[in-house]
């Protein structure tokens, strides 16, 4: 019996490759990655070094504490392991880019042209607002929420944070509110794969709101200013997926969506 032959419209046709070959070029590419991560780590490791980093990501509960007050550290391994931990997930971070770029490159050859232009966009804004999360969240948020949260302490008490419990709250907050920025993507994708509406989701924009909320209330410490910080921005955000939304819609769909949508306009103008 004859293998059937490849549809000649179909782009991917012929591009098949055997199962092994995929599994060492994964391989490869998880190398590539972790090779990224390792030389970021070691070149932090020497400049600025992992006590220079974990003194930045401390700075902004430092700065609001007592005169004279310090963080402790209640582990005999606690000043080596937290600064360690800082350390990996700082290289991770700056060098996310290109554990990106390989994942890209191992799904790329697999994906239509339509496809690629739905992908890429998502990985790269996902990546950036995740960024922008983080950001937000260590240059304004901390700020605000230690001076709020100091100005109701105790004059009898001596402030004393200790260092695993400032970076298990620093890492809750970086990820909750990095995920709080993805809420376009999440509307994006959503609409894009045909689960909701642009109609539906304006009209479950009042149920969101409370929505946002709830989670806040729930993921950031119980006091008003970082449950405003976190809720507030993703209203915002959620109106933003919404109109991204549309735009991304309209240029990715399918070819054949896009023919028969100029053959619908044929029919209507005759």
């Amino acid at each position: 019996m004859s293998n059937p032959k490849p549809d000649p419209e179909d782009e991917l046709a012929g591009t098949e490759q055997p199962f092994v070959t995929h599994l060492m070029e994964l391989r490869d590419r998880l190398i590539k990655a972790l090779v990224a991560v390792g030389i970021v780590a070691a070149v932090l490791a020497i400049y600025p070094g992992p006590g220079h980093l974990y003194d930045l990501l401390a700075q902004p509960l430092v700065a609001h504490l007592p005169p004279g007050a310090t963080m402790i550290a209640t582990s005999v391994i606690s000043p080596f392991m937290v600064p360690l931990k800082i350390l990996l997930m700082a290289a991770f971070l700056i060098a996310l880019p290109v554990v990106l770029y390989q994942v890209w490159a191992f799904v790329a050859p697999g994906l239509y042209s339509h496809e690629k232009k739905m992908v890429l966009p998502l990985v790269v804004s996902s990546t950036l607002l995740f960024f922008a999360g983080v950001s937000f969240c260590y240059f304004l948020v901390f700020g605000k929420v230690f001076a709020f949260i100091q100005q109701f302490a105790p004059q009898s008490i001596t402030a004393a944070p200790d260092i695993e419990a400032y970076l298990s709250f620093v890492m809750t907050m970086f990820l909750a509110f990095g995920l709080a920025f993805e809420v376009p993507i999440a509307v994006v994708v959503l609409a894009r794969i045909g689960v909701v509406t642009i109609a539906q989701l304006r009209q479950f924009r009042g149920y969101f709101i409370v929505l946002a909320f709830v989670v806040a209330a729930v993921v950031t410490p119980p006091d008003v200013v970082s449950q405003l910080a976190l809720a507030i921005p993703m209203c915002i955000l959620y109106e933003v997926g919404i109109w991204a939304a549309q735009l991304f819609i309209k240029h990715t769909k399918k070819p054949e969506d896009e023919a028969d949508e100029k053959s619908a306009e044929v029919v209507k103008q005759d």
